[in-house]
């Protein structure tokens, strides 16, 4: 898989830049989140960069044959219109095994001017695990990795540092 990883992001004309920690557990927070694009990009860093995560996706992608893919690649589905309940379950998950990479867009939607949302940085305060920013930067066809870092006590501070990081970044669909 990783060899079909980098031939997809070499044909898209893509690059993938800065390296995943040596840690057994984090999160990964990925956007902008702005196209169905987003995923097959991601996908293919994954597959590239022989990672095994897990990652949180509307749950009406996991229905048919699609939804058996999806959890074969680590998909966790989540009714957004009833989410209570996922915070707590996916940081309880962590402590269950030795080795856990959750990605998750911060913004939880392609919708254009959705906000970030602070449930990744529950999770990782939760579990314990640092979180990784990870950039998918349609201006540069860059997937970029890093920086990483231990969310503190103040969520509204570490999600406008979050905001801040993810602004200049261009997505496919540019807010």
């Amino acid at each position: 898989m990783r060899l079909v990883g980098r031939a997809v992001l070499r044909m898209l004309r893509w690059r993938v830049e800065g390296d995943v920690p040596d840690l057994p557990k984090f999160v990964i927070a990925v956007a902008p989140h702005t196209s169905n694009w987003d995923f097959i990009v991601g996908a293919a860093a994954m597959f590239a960069l022989d990672l095994r995560l897990a990652f949180l996706g509307k749950h009406t992608l996991f229905r048919g044959p699609l939804g058996a893919l999806m959890r074969w690649m680590g998909g966790i589905p989540v009714d957004r219109s009833s989410p209570h309940g996922v915070v707590g379950a996916s940081a309880a998950a962590f402590s269950q095994v030795e080795r856990r990479i959750l990605a998750i867009a911060p913004e939880g939607t392609r919708r254009r001017g959705a906000p970030f949302r602070s449930g990744f940085l529950h999770i990782a305060r939760a579990a314990g695990v640092p979180v990784l920013f990870a950039t998918l930067d349609y201006g540069a066809r860059c997937v970029r990795l890093g920086p990483a870092f231990i969310p503190g006590e103040d969520v509204e501070a570490d999600l406008k540092r979050t905001v801040e990081f993810f602004a200049p970044v261009k997505g496919r669909r540019p807010r």
